[in-house]
C-alpha cells in the first residue's frame, strides 16, 4: 500500500484522510533535494522501519520492523562524511541529528528510504515520517503526523508499504 502525504496539509491512510505537515520551505523534486533546504522531496519513499522510545510507550503494534532507540541514538547529516544519511552512535565527530529528543517529536517515527540507497552526498538525509507538533507546524523536511495517526498508519502496513510526498 502507498500512503500519500500531500502538499495541501492532507494524508491519506487508506480509509480517511487526517492532516499532516510537510516541509517548512514546501515540496521539491527529490533531484533538487539538498541538505538543510527545509523542503520534503517529492516521490515514493519505502518505508524501511519503525523507531521509538521504550521510556515513552510499548513498542508499536506493527507489521513492520520496529526497535528502540536509545540516548545515545544520532542521525548523520553531514554530506562529506562517510556515515551521511545513516544512524551513528554519539559522540559522533560530525554534524548529526539527535534522535532522542525533547520535544517528542521522534518518540515514534518510520524511517523512510530517501537517498539511501545509494546514498548521495548533500540529496538530503533524516527523511522520516515522526510526531506533529502541536498546531502541524511546519517540519524541517519530513512528514510528521498526529500520534494517533502514527500509530492507525503502523496498524495497517506491512512490510513493502510506502509513502508517497505529492505536489497536490
Amino acid at each position: 500500500m502507498i500512503f500519500s502525504a500531500s502538499a495541501d496539509g492532507l494524508f491519506d491512510l487508506g480509509t480517511r484522510k487526517v492532516r499532516c505537515a510537510l516541509g517548512k520551505t514546501g515540496v521539491k523534486p527529490a533531484a533538487d533535494k539538498r541538505e538543510g533546504d527545509l523542503a520534503s522531496p517529492l516521490g515514493v519513499w519505502p518505508i524501511r522501519r519503525v523507531l521509538y522510545r521504550p521510556d515513552k510507550g510499548p513498542a508499536p503494534l506493527t507489521a513492520l520492523p520496529a526497535a528502540p532507540i536509545s540516548p545515545d541514538d544520532g542521525w548523520c547529516d553531514a554530506p562529506d562524511d562517510p556515515d551521511y544519511n545513516r544512524p551513528v552512535k554519539l559522540p559522533h565527530p560530525r554534524s548529526f541529528e539527535r534522535m532522542w529528543r525533547d520535544d517528542d517529536l521522534y518518540d515514534l517515527l518510520l524511517v523512510l528510504g530517501h537517498n539511501d540507497d545509494p546514498v548521495v552526498p548533500d540529496l538530503g538525509s533524516a527523511i522520516f515520517l515522526h510526531l506533529a507538533r502541536p498546531g502541524y507546524s511546519p517540519t524541517q523536511g519530513c512528514v510528521a503526523l498526529a500520534r494517533a495517526d502514527v500509530e492507525a498508519l503502523l496498524a495497517v502496513a506491512k512490510p513493502g508499504d510506502a509513502v508517497e510526498i505529492r505536489g497536490d
